[in-house]
């Protein structure tokens, strides 16, 4: 029995709204945020799927979508039947908000908190959705697309110091 071709069929029967695509090197499954703690729990807790192991959590920036839009993406990992999914989930940057999977997974917590960093995105019911790795007060997230490279402030980047 082909084990991915089974939890696929699974949840597409459990999940009416997701697309699911096969053609990478592991299945992605694309569900609305609404329904990502939904979907992402019967993966941790049916004991036929057991995707038990968060291997990544981060977030993508798609400032060309209409609307532009931010991506929660997940790697899960059912590791007795060595079995890894892609999950994702979009959100328009007006409202980069996700729930919160420490509850599922406690490694989320971290990988929540560098997520917030980069780009922006607020996780509800977080413990302690704060920076991580970037200056506290720093307003900027600098993964997202509209971040800009150089610092307009510097002076000691100017064309006249390089003899151009």
């Amino acid at each position: 029995m082909n084990v991915p071709a089974l939890i696929i069929d699974q949840l597409r029967a459990a999940f009416h709204h997701v697309a699911i695509d096969t053609t990478g090197d592991m299945p992605v499954l694309t569900v609305d945020k609404s329904q990502l703690i939904q979907m992402v729990t019967t993966l941790v807790q049916n004991p036929q799927f057991r995707f038990q192991f968060l291997t990544d959590l981060c977030g993508v920036h798609y400032p060309d979508m209409t609307p532009p839009s931010l991506a929660l993406v997940l790697h899960l990992h059912n590791l007795e039947d060595n079995v890894r999914l892609r999950v994702k989930s979009f959100t328009p940057v007006s409202d980069p908000t996700f729930s919160s999977l420490t509850g599922l997974f406690a490694a989320a917590n971290w990988m929540e908190r560098e997520t917030y960093d980069f780009f922006g995105i607020q996780f509800l019911n977080h413990p302690d959705l704060t920076r991580i790795l970037n200056m506290d007060d720093m307003v900027d997230f600098p993964m997202r697309k509209e971040f800009t490279l150089e610092d307009p402030t510097r002076t000691d980047k100017e064309d006249v110091y390089f003899g151009r």
